[in-house]
């Protein structure tokens, strides 16, 4: 379970964080000022912070400011604030992300999945919103999780370590499967059916290329309709 340490002054705010986190599978730290905010950040080590600017003592932004000094753990700060000035100064300050009150749970719960994912994920595959993740096996559209058979992962995976290669159908069974199908399988054929009808549902339309006679590729970029 991954462990957010939450630093919000007010009880309602942080209950329904708290409640939306834990609904997840997260495990939730709550402290209600800048100061046990920080020694909560020293004595549990969480994998990210959602931060209130408002706090009662120190100003969120000093917080991110000493919590960055001495570690990278990813920061979501919360600002009731929408001013561009003030967006850049909490980037500067150290935060990584933030939300600007009043704002949906879900949206929340998407950006701290979004930022664990670039933490955990130093190796990823990326074209486009198409983004895989070798060690995790995960893919994700945006900030949608695409679920892929085994199979279908290290195909999808084959194709994006080259975007916009051609890989031939004989070389894609040999690395995928361990050696040739043969000439009447239609075995190939169905993983990508199922791989590009996956994608779809996903929101991603014309990232897999049939070239017909030669193989399958990845478009380097999102392209129209695949044919």
């Amino acid at each position: 379970m991954k462990r957010i340490l939450l630093i919000e002054d007010d009880a309602e705010v942080a209950r329904l964080v708290e409640l939306e986190l834990k609904e997840a599978g997260f495990t939730v730290e709550w402290a209600q000022s800048g100061m046990e905010g920080l020694v909560k950040h020293r004595e549990r080590k969480p994998d990210l912070v959602v931060l209130d600017l408002g706090l009662p003592d120190l100003d969120g932004a000093e917080v991110a400011r000493r919590i960055r000094a001495t570690d990278d753990t990813p920061i979501l700060v919360l600002t009731a604030q929408d001013a561009v000035e003030r967006k850049v100064g909490l980037l500067s300050d150290g935060a990584d992300d933030y939300l600007v009150k009043p704002f949906h749970p879900a949206e929340l719960l998407a950006r701290i999945q979004v930022q664990l994912r670039h933490r955990e994920g130093s190796e990823v595959l990326s074209v486009g919103r198409l983004e895989l993740y070798p060690k995790r096996r995960q893919v994700f559209f945006g900030e949608k999780e695409v679920r892929l058979s085994p199979k279908e992962f290290e195909l999808l995976h084959l194709l994006m370590s080259r975007p916009g290669r051609v890989f031939p159908r004989q070389e894609i069974e040999e690395k995928v499967w361990g050696k040739p199908l043969g000439r009447d399988s239609n075995v190939l054929d169905v993983h990508v059916a199922n791989l590009r009808a996956k994608l779809r549902e996903a929101g991603a339309y014309g990232y897999l290329r049939t070239v017909r006679g030669l193989g399958y590729a990845v478009r380097p970029g999102r392209g129209e309709e695949e044919t």
